[in-house]
């Protein structure tokens, strides 16, 4: 079982000018401690009563942030949980999926979904589509990405915008190319989505695990019906743990070995007492050896 972590909050002791060091901090000790990912969420507007008090709160932008993260570690795989298909040009954003992949020495996913904070949108200006259009722009996403990386340039037209000429100049150094993610649980488009186009599926626990484990049927259901092998695609959640709080190393433990069971295989955390470190460490020297072999 591999272990992530995702940072949601920058709201740090110190305001704008403590974002750098923290983060530096968090990301350089999280590999130090075998943090197998990292990962920021695609939003503009802090997520109000989730991660912040408010749409105020401090926010970066994600491809940033990962390029930052890329110069500072050496080993940690790198995503956005996940990007929010209306927020770049498909072709841009393969641009800068491409980029990160060959600044991180070949550690980018690219993590994507059909985005869903309206209020976000329209806050920034950003055009917010229905959701039948939002999941068709997530597909001509995915198809214009399989097109890409299966040569050096393609012409792509899809239902939504057209790249006649894009190519990978230079190419990703993944191979044979950025794990492609796919955030949601839908059981008609989204899974779907994942077993015609994806690598690796994420699934956040807030739905419980009866509706998690029925996310893992629909997708097998998918494969089977695309003649895709189910195993080859990852599997991966979205916790939230608190070892300041409630959370002990063993009731993380447990939580692990369940996901594991239910077929996990890749375990992502958020956790609110981050900035401190001492989650961090307590994962490095008694969560993440335990959980390895599972």
């Amino acid at each position: 079982m591999h272990i992530g972590l995702q940072i949601p909050s920058f709201k740090y002791p110190g305001g704008a000018a403590a974002i750098r060091p923290t983060l530096k901090k968090i990301v350089t000790t999280a590999e130090d401690a075998g943090f197998y990912s990292l990962w920021v969420m695609d939003h503009y507007y802090q997520i109000q009563g989730l991660f912040g008090e408010a749409h105020t709160d401090p926010m970066l932008e994600s491809y940033t942030t990962l390029g930052y993260f890329a110069g500072l570690t050496e080993k940690a795989y790198l995503g956005v949980l996940v990007t929010g298909v209306i927020y770049r040009h498909p072709s841009v954003l393969m641009k800068m999926v491409n980029t990160l992949d060959i600044l991180s020495g070949g550690r980018a996913y690219l993590g994507i979904g059909a985005a869903w904070y309206e209020n976000e949108a329209k806050g920034f200006g950003i055009p917010y589509p229905s959701t039948s259009e939002r999941f068709e722009l997530l597909e001509d996403n995915l198809k214009l990405a399989k097109a890409l990386w299966a040569g050096d340039a393609t012409s792509f037209e899809g239902k939504h915008f057209t790249a006649p000429a894009i190519t990978n100049n230079p190419r990703p150094l993944s191979n044979p190319h950025p794990r492609i993610m796919i955030g949601g649980t839908g059981p008609n488009k989204t899974l779907r989505m994942v077993a015609q186009y994806g690598d690796a599926c994420n699934i956040g626990d807030w739905v419980g695990a009866t509706h998690m484990q029925k996310a893992l049927d629909d997708l097998k259901r998918h494969c089977d019906a695309l003649g895709r092998d189910y195993t080859t695609i990852e599997k991966t959640s979205l916790c939230t743990v608190n070892l300041s709080g409630t959370d002990t190393p063993a009731s993380v433990i447990d939580r692990v070995a369940a996901l594991a069971k239910m077929g996990f295989s890749h375990a992502i955390f958020n956790m609110p007492d981050v900035s401190g470190l001492t989650a961090l460490e307590t994962f490095g020297r008694e969560i993440i050896p335990a959980v390895a072999a599972l």
